[in-house]
């Protein structure tokens, strides 16, 4: 049972907004934990406390590790139509619960509809149903041996408990992601969601205990700030945890890579970006200019793919600036309150990236830096021209509405500015050639390269993940799955 004074029970439904007392709970072997330690969780949207929530101590911590363990052996010689048929009713019944899920995440993240009503929940329906499609694809195989009178197998087996943790900006896409590959592998898992969204990462654990999945095999654990280091070292170090997947900031990922590197832990990291878009000289203006501007702003630039450098061929600099100016115009209005980030000090990290830009030579072509809104984590959408090698903007990733853009005199000058970063998850080509976004995509050095589409790009067919600093591994398709198994030779004499 829980610990400090916890309290559990069975829940096998959803759950309306007054059903926790306004209390977030835990899931441990399937039962709702909450605690006597609890958090306050504050919207951004309207600066006030909307609930509380659990928070998991060290010991409860523990206990879910204990309980995925004890899970992991009858869960790991079920079916694959058994655990596809699962997914499947998880599918549908996120799909039932769609606008739950929806309000959730915009009261949680200040996420606007196209982001979770239009993006996030339908792709995390379709990431359930993919992923529950390709299980019984993913099989052993027999090889051909060299010598006669000798075969082998080899067999790719599940690794036990897996602990993922996943951010807040796009809870049910990356917290879905960092189950479901595991699960359908035959692994049991530990979900750490973020403390800024805990509710809708309850979601996910309730929908998959609604959809039959069997006690221990999910448990689903937040916790407060100041309690992070605790609780995420003693998961990462126990003995029953096999493997680690981490999706958030390349610093914090850094930490955890180590940390699991001590105790020679596999992990699958998808950290930090800074996306270049790459505008060549015969792109389509218009329809280039909108990508680059919903790539830049969508969900206030809180995205790890967002585009954060634009970089354009000089001879249709002042046209695409033009084309620019009129997508924000269409896209932004002027009008509608300005867009939510989810704490301050983000608003203020993108404005000191902007005037220490500005303090160099640089200048805004579009947007106010001194505009008024209503509350300080409010920001309009800003684009700064004249970037230089010696402003901050030009590297560090500024996950907000700001955007660079990086003029240059040809092809070969574009790819050495899109590649002088440490990250490398996303980026795009412009270009009505398709032979030369080929030839450019295969120099740029990131996870994914995207032809006259904008750089934030994920579908759950496709793997995902990044190179450099952006991290290592990849969720997506059927290499998604197989990142959580291993695989084991068996050899015999005929």
């Amino acid at each position: 049972m829980a610990t400090n004074g916890s309290q559990s029970h069975s829940n096998h439904g959803h759950a309306s907004n007054d059903a926790f007392d306004h209390v977030v709970p835990l899931l441990i072997n399937g039962k709702q934990v909450t605690t006597d330690t609890t958090f306050e969780v504050t919207s951004p949207t309207t600066g006030k406390v909307i609930w509380k929530s659990s928070s998991v101590s060290k010991p409860d911590a523990i206990k879910a590790v204990e309980a995925a363990q004890a899970a992991f052996p009858a869960w790991s010689k079920t079916k694959p139509s058994h655990r596809r048929d699962i997914l499947i009713k998880a599918s549908d019944i996120m799909k039932k619960r769609f606008a739950e899920c929806v309000e959730y995440m915009d009261i949680e993240t200040g996420s606007v509809d196209n982001m979770s009503g239009g993006l996030n929940v339908p792709s995390s329906i379709e990431q359930l149903r993919d992923v529950a499609g390709r299980i019984i694809g993913v099989t052993s195989h027999v090889p051909v041996i060299a010598e006669e009178g000798k075969s082998a197998i080899i067999y790719k087996e599940p690794y036990g408990v897996v602990f993922g943790i996943a951010a807040w900006n796009s809870p049910y896409v990356l917290g879905f992601r960092a189950i479901t590959y595991a699960i359908a592998g035959g692994n049991t898992c530990v979900l750490k969601g973020s403390e800024l969204s805990p509710r809708c990462f309850w979601a996910i654990g309730s929908i998959m205990q609604e959809a039959g999945l069997p006690d221990g095999v999910l448990n689903v654990i937040f916790h407060r700030p100041q309690d992070a280091a605790e609780v995420t070292s003693a998961i990462i170090e126990h003995p029953f945890v096999k493997k680690i997947s981490y999706t958030g900031s390349t610093a914090t990922g850094s930490i955890i890579a180590a940390q699991a590197g001590k105790h020679l832990k596999p992990v699958l990291m998808e950290l930090g970006g800074k996306a270049p878009a790459i505008v060549l000289k015969d792109a389509n203006l218009q329809t280039t200019a909108t990508q680059c501007a919903v790539g830049a702003f969508l969900h206030s630039g809180q995205i790890c793919m967002a585009t954060e450098r634009i970089i354009v061929h000089s001879s249709i600099a002042k046209d695409f600036a033009s084309a620019l100016k009129t997508a924000c115009e269409q896209i932004f209005s002027n009008e509608a309150p300005a867009p939510i980030l989810i704490t301050a000090p983000s608003v203020k990290k993108n404005k000191k990236l902007v005037e220490q830009a500005l303090s160099k030579g640089a200048k805004i072509m579009i947007g106010d830096l001194n505009a008024k809104e209503d509350s300080d984590n409010r920001m309009r959408p800003i684009v700064v021209e004249g970037v230089t090698k010696d402003m901050d903007m030009y590297y560090i990733e500024s996950f907000g509405p700001t955007v660079s853009i990086i003029t240059v005199e040809s092809e070969e000058e574009a790819i050495e500015i899109a590649n002088d970063t440490e990250y490398g998850l996303s980026s795009s080509v412009f270009t009505e050639d398709l032979a030369a976004g080929l030839r450019v995509a295969k120099q740029i050095e990131t996870g994914a390269v995207h032809i006259n589409n904008m750089t934030v790009h994920d579908e759950p067919n496709l793997p995902h993940g990044g190179a450099k600093k952006s991290g290592f591994g990849r969720f997506g398709g059927s290499t998604g799955i197989e990142e959580f198994l291993r695989l084991k030779t068996v050899t015999w004499t005929d």
